[in-house]
């Protein structure tokens, strides 16, 4: 049994064809929702890239592993599903983009040489680099690089300083001209790079042959695409297959670009979300968004056709999701960032082929379900042990088997905006900008550390667009859901070098051998059926000479 694990950066739920979407054709996503569960509420546990996929790596959330923000290194000793699939006999490999940053500080405080074995699994998040993309554009930002890719595009004729840059971001204007894909009104126009070179085609042929190379060990194989986050740019065809006649309207209000809330006013003040509030910016990038998620439809379509020709659906589990949304204008912001489905609710497809899965073939799940539920899943789907001590997910498996079982009745998400001018703006110290998201599945509760919190009705507001956060008719609903977060943070959630069945044992024995508190006499000690280690009978009065 293997693991296909196939991620799409900044993806929307809503953008594709099987979770309602009919301004945009995904039908080979659409053909692997038809053979598995989709699941209609499923969130990530940040929404942004670096922090979301650590826990997506970890099974744990953001407050458990500290990994809160882009270039945040997830510390040296967190353990990662590679660890934990290693000690199964399962190979984790990596086709793409983690967003990892090594702890480079931690492995020289422990002596760890980062080139060394266990130095290149911890600083790759415990993955077996098959090969590493995260996109480049030779910024001194750490953790973007593409060197492979870089090579890949050289050999094939498409050379200079800096290929990707060059060539997957780089458009081609009316004149001939070369126009930045960083540049969002450039987004319409075709990428230099041709689309069986793009990036996305070229991650597709790798994580094919990662599949044709595997003997008979068992392996999870970590397809992770770039896409269709930004830069918007899409080679042709894609960048014109859709324009701004197809792109859904935005969902915003007036009333919500009157917001009393700081958070919101500051957040609404940014460039990015000025950007995006602009009709033209939105119809200009939205289609090429669009076109870059049916060039990802059009080349999983390539890659479930070589699963099914080689057999591989009958032994792999595939399972498809993103990292986070894109707000893409709703709400007037840009970006991901913030709780909004649109942002924070990702899509997420499992194809199971066992037997057992048989049942669910093509249905839709309901419940609440998070991001850090696959690591369990996939290391239960292996035969691993159970390990409620370090995940804090739970598997899929009693929904993927459709087994009656009790689930959770919310869902957690975390966000840290230390790094944002929005904070500042509102006057916060970096300590206290944070914001956590409690959902049940109808209500919406997002604490803002120092503000008053916002809270959203999804049954008669699907949208989000009316907070209700300082109504006094939902202050019951406000309170309800403020202990439900008072709760969730007092969880154990540091105690993982010690299994439930652990304590259990330390619990039966009471103290640790030869450890004995409290006891007033020889007769309670003998009692428990302890004796003192090395104890001298008191001597007999009738011998003058001792």
């Amino acid at each position: 049994m293997n693991v296909l694990w196939i991620m799409a950066d900044q993806l929307r739920w809503d953008y594709l064809g099987c979770y309602g979407a009919r301004h945009i054709k995904t039908p080979n996503i659409d053909r692997l929702a038809s053979m598995g569960v989709r699941f209609n509420r499923a969130y990530v546990q940040s929404p942004i890239c670096g922090p979301s996929r650590m826990s997506y790596y970890t099974g744990r959330y953001v407050r458990s592993h500290g990994s809160t923000w882009n270039g945040f290194p997830l510390r040296v000793g967190e353990p990662t599903i590679g660890e934990h699939l290693r000690e199964t006999g399962v190979r984790c490999a990596l086709v793409g983009k983690t967003h990892m940053i090594p702890d480079r500080e931690g492995m020289s405080r422990l002596g760890i040489d980062p080139e060394s074995v266990i130095g290149a699994l911890v600083g790759e998040c415990g993955f077996e680099v098959f090969v590493r993309d995260d996109g480049t554009n030779h910024s001194d930002y750490p953790g973007r690089h593409a060197e492979d890719y870089d090579t890949y595009l050289r050999a094939r004729g498409m050379d200079g300083d800096n290929p990707w840059e060059e060539w997957a971001n780089t458009a081609v204007g009316p004149d001939g001209e070369f126009r930045s894909g960083w540049l969002l009104e450039n987004a319409g126009l075709p990428a230099r790079v041709p689309k069986d070179h793009s990036e996305t085609a070229w991650l597709t042929t790798r994580g094919i042959e990662f599949i044709e190379q595997q003997g008979e060990t068992p392996w999870l194989c970590h397809l992770s695409y770039i896409k269709p986050h930004w830069p918007y740019l899409a080679p042709a065809p894609y960048h014109s297959i859709y324009s701004a006649s197809d792109v859904p309207p935005p969902n915003r209000s007036d009333s919500e670009k009157r917001s009393c809330h700081p958070l919101m006013r500051a957040w609404m003040d940014m460039r990015v979300s000025k950007s995006f509030s602009r009709d033209e910016v939105r119809n200009a990038v939205a289609p090429t968004y669009m076109g870059l998620i049916s060039e990802l439809d059009d080349q999983l379509g390539r890659l479930f056709d070589y699963l099914e020709v080689t057999g591989r659906f009958n032994d792999t589990m595939v399972v498809f999701c993103s990292d986070h949304g894109d707000n893409l204008g709703d709400h007037w912001i840009g970006e991901k960032d913030l709780f909004y489905d649109c942002s924070a609710r990702v899509p997420l497809i499992v194809f199971d082929p066992r037997k057992e899965a048989d049942t669910s073939r093509g249905s839709v799940s309901e419940q609440l379900v998070e991001a850090i539920d696959l690591a369990p899943t996939f290391l239960e789907f292996f035969g691993g042990p159970e390990k409620p001590h370090i995940f804090e997910g739970r598997s899929l498996k009693p929904l993927l088997h459709d087994v009656d079982t009790e689930w959770r009745g919310f869902v957690f998400s975390e966000y840290d905006y230390a790094t944002r001018e929005s904070r500042r703006e509102i006057g916060v110290d970096q300590r206290d900008a944070r914001l956590v998201m409690v959902f049940d599945g109808r209500w919406k509760y997002i604490h803002v550390e120092g503000f008053r919190p916002m809270l959203f009705d999804l049954a008669s507001d699907p949208g989000e667009l009316i907070d209700l956060g300082e109504d006094p008719e939902h202050a019951g609903q406000v309170n309800r859901l403020k202990e439900i977060h008072f709760c969730w943070a007092r969880e154990h959630h540091a105690r993982i070098t010690c299994s439930p069945d652990m304590v259990e044992a330390m619990t039966d024995d009471v103290e640790p051998p030869g450890i004995m508190i409290g006891y007033w006499n020889q007769d309670e000690l003998e009692k428990d059926g302890y004796t003192v280690p090395g104890h001298i009978k008191t001597p007999s009065r009738g011998n003058s000479d001792q």
